[in-house]
């Protein structure tokens, strides 16, 4: 039963996927991913974690056939990877899970077969080399023999050797059948997940608290304290003159100057952003083990709490940069970045202030910021971005760079020429919204079923009303 299903869908899989764009593919392939897991997890589908990844898969999925943007493919493969990971072990920490979900779509096959299968007795082992052997030779001598005798046959008959020639093998497609032994391969894999066992226990056995190591030195602690609270507390007092300064220069920007916002945002984001991920760094250092239980250590958790929170400030400033920014010229790509590191950022220096105050250890941090970070991803593959762009721009933006618009994805192709058509351009922008527009309808028409997406029913309906 087990290979009549893989089977099947590996036929499928070549069906959905060979010489195919990605389109409703994606989500009929989602749905018998999970189908097959179902039928051979059962008792695992149970779990609730396991239902919210399944959940989490199927919307990526839908997502991909509603945008079709880069960021669903994406959200929809980790996803994919999460699920199969939760499926061997839903109580592991993500980034595990990952793991197992890779590990098992790679050599799952080879894990079942050759590291986890027991062989009860060296006699059983020989028996089965030699009934492979056997069945090599049945299948292989008399094969070379039947070539070898057409291909004398052919030189002694001419009648023969016509029959021969005119048999077609060309309906064979070599391609096809490789990419349906690969889907086989595929879902024999995820037919029953498999798990690093190592990497697995280590991360179930290993808690979030931080505990007392049995080393304890009072005097190696106080230096450490004594170097911790000098350190932060110079910090402390550098980054208070920074954000006065800031403040000041803040309230001074010309926001009608593009070259101004631009140097004062894209200068100095990136060397702040890593200035604030050292800060991190410095704190995780320094309450990494039995600094943390040290009795006389007030002083330099409110030092930390202090530079955390000044930290957190700095992110507002440069977040209020970039919507100014933002407000004068509209959105790109590169200011949506960059309020997203902010705000990741913006995480990590909360989760850091939570490992010091509560003692936790560093797996605590790597747990809760890959759950949030995946969490992100979802959320955010959910937005069409290049339409979301397109739009507040035309809308809001005082400045719009129509250019960088056309540049974009043909997401935006519908809503560019019905600016066109409202707006009076000129003939170069004008052609390139019209040919970009035109373009996208013969590529959606084009489309084999597979591919469709939720721009075939729209374009469709358009097609309909004109």
């Amino acid at each position: 039963m087990k290979h009549i299903i893989i089977i099947i869908s590996s036929i499928l899989f070549s069906t959905l996927f060979y010489n195919q764009q990605i389109g409703l593919n994606i989500s009929i392939f989602s749905v018998l991913t999970v189908i097959i897991l179902a039928v051979s997890n059962t008792h695992k589908f149970k779990n609730k974690t396991t239902l919210l990844y399944i959940f989490i898969y199927l919307l990526t999925a839908a997502l991909v056939f509603i945008q079709y943007t880069n960021l669903s493919i994406l959200a929809n493969i980790i996803a994919f990877l999460t699920l199969i990971g939760s499926v061997t072990e839903s109580k592991s920490s993500i980034y595990v899970q990952w793991y197992n979900g890779i590990y098992t779509s790679i050599v799952g096959y080879f894990h079942r077969k050759f590291i986890k299968q027991n062989i009860k007795d060296e006699d059983e082992t020989q028996k089965k080399a030699i009934d492979v052997l056997h069945i090599t030779k049945l299948i292989g001598i008399p094969l070379i023999f039947i070539i070898g005798f057409i291909v004398l046959y052919k030189n002694g008959n001419p009648i023969f050797n016509d029959i021969i020639s005119k048999i077609n093998f060309d309906f064979i497609n070599l391609q096809w059948l490789l990419f349906t032994v690969l889907g086989y391969y595929l879902f024999s894999n995820i037919f029953n997940p498999v798990q690093v066992d190592s990497a697995t226990n280590i991360d179930l056995q290993t808690g979030n608290t931080l505990r007392k190591s049995e080393t304890f030195s009072i005097e190696a602690l106080k230096k450490e304290k004594q170097l911790g609270t000098i350190l932060l507390l110079l910090l402390n007092i550098l980054i208070v003159f920074y954000l006065a300064t800031d403040i000041i220069s803040l309230s001074t920007i010309n926001s009608t100057h593009a070259s101004v916002l631009s140097s004062q945002v894209h200068s100095g984001i990136y060397t702040l952003i890593a200035s604030i991920i050292i800060a991190i760094i410095i704190i995780l250092y320094f309450f990494r083990g039995d600094l943390n239980f040290f009795k006389d250590n007030r002083i330099l958790k409110n030092l930390s709490y202090t530079w955390i929170f000044l930290n957190a400030v700095l992110v507002i400033l440069i977040a209020t940069k970039n919507y100014n920014y933002i407000a004068s010229f509209g959105l790109t790509y590169k200011r949506i970045g960059v309020n997203i590191y902010l705000f990741l950022t913006l995480i990590g220096l909360i989760t850091t202030l939570l490992k010091v105050s509560k003692v936790k250890n560093f797996w605590f941090l790597m747990r809760i910021n890959t759950r949030i970070a995946f969490g992100f991803l979802i959320l955010f593959s959910i937005i069409d971005w290049d339409y979301s762009i397109t739009k507040y721009n035309i809308n809001h933006a005082p400045s719009l760079d129509l250019n960088y618009l056309i540049n974009l994805s043909d997401n935006n192709a519908v809503l560019l020429n019905e600016y066109r058509e409202s707006t009076n351009l000129n003939t170069e922008q004008n052609n390139r919204i019209f040919t970009k527009h035109l373009d996208y309808i013969k590529t959606v028409n084009n489309r084999n079923w597979q591919e469709f997406t939720y721009s075939n029913l729209k374009l469709k309906k358009l097609l309909k009303k004109l």
